[in-house]
């Protein structure tokens, strides 16, 4: 996918190619920080992941960052980059740190990955040292509770780290997704699960004020893991573990801004799509790109 002979208007400014965060004049604060964590190595699943971030930055360049009514024009946004090898230890370690420098100076992080290990060092450096009161809300097909190390777990990682699971929900977990150990571990962590049936029959915004009453119970920082492979395969085909059934583009978007717009979310990761298995159309990374910009339109909101 190729943005390269995309129009010029100056009347209509594209998103995307943000000024780097550390070239940031003054006390180098701004509203959404863009942070690429392009984590692969350790996936259940081939993925080209780790060409993800850059593709999410191109494929900015189709929108424009403007909602009739909202001032999302008016927000300043900054690219933190992309953590080098941000697998293992050291891997994590520097993303980490990254992830906390992004959040320090950023009203919202949004980390873009990489395959769903991005979520543990994206939020251990959004927590810091809240991690005892930290929340979690996951959008994701799957509980991400495995052993090991791998895209797989990071939901059990981050429990283990210190997450109280009472302040965990997840979100579209899928049927015939999962296993009936990985459901029992996560009713002994205290973990709320909300099914994808059970979407059909409530209002989204009403699921997530309830997943963000819990998450934020303890008043720390919620993190957003925003899994794309929860949503339904024709529109997330670049996502290796995506089902027939998963949710609409338009629900998964409409949850990235309800989270924008929460107080209690500083951190946000878009996770699982894997850039160089998209359709043609690129309509997986397209999405990716448009759930940053969603979350920048709840941010908006906040006043």
């Amino acid at each position: 996918m190729s943005t390269r002979q995309l129009s010029v208007d100056p009347l209509w400014p594209r998103a995307g190619a943000w000024p780097s965060l550390d070239g940031i004049p003054g006390d180098g604060a701004v509203d959404l920080a863009f942070l690429g964590i392009p984590t692969w190595h350790t996936s259940l699943s081939a993925t080209g992941a780790r060409e993800t971030p850059a593709a999410v930055r191109e494929a900015l360049r189709y929108y424009a960052a403007f909602v009739p009514g909202s001032e999302v024009e008016r927000l300043a946004f900054a690219d933190a980059g992309d953590v080098d090898e941000p697998d293992g230890p050291e891997g994590e370690g520097r993303a980490i740190a990254a992830m906390a420098d992004a959040v320090g100076r950023s009203r919202v992080t949004v980390a873009v990955g990489g395959d769903n290990a991005l979520t543990v060092p994206a939020a251990l450096g959004a927590w810091g040292d809240a991690l005892p009161t930290a929340g979690l809300i996951t959008l994701d097909a799957h509980h991400d509770l495995r052993d090991g190390v791998s895209n797989g777990s990071p939901v059990r990682r981050l429990v283990e780290a210190g997450l109280d699971g009472r302040r965990v929900v997840q979100i579209g977990i899928a049927d015939f997704a999962n296993s009936s150990a990985y459901a029992a571990r996560a009713e002994a962590y205290g973990i709320t699960v909300v099914p994808r049936d059970a979407l059909h029959a409530r209002p989204i915004d009403d699921v997530m004020a309830e997943a963000l009453e819990i998450a934020g119970a303890a008043g720390g920082p919620v993190h957003v893991d925003l899994d794309v492979d929860v949503c339904d395969r024709s529109v997330a085909p670049g996502c290796p573990a995506s089902v027939p059934g998963g949710l609409a583009a338009w629900e998964l978007r409409r949850f990235a801004r309800l989270a924008g717009a929460s107080g209690a979310v500083r951190s946000v990761d878009i996770a699982e799509v894997d850039a160089t298995a998209d359709a043609p159309d690129g309509r997986t990374v397209r999405l990716a790109a448009l759930l940053v910009l969603e979350v920048a339109a709840g941010l908006a909101s906040r006043g």
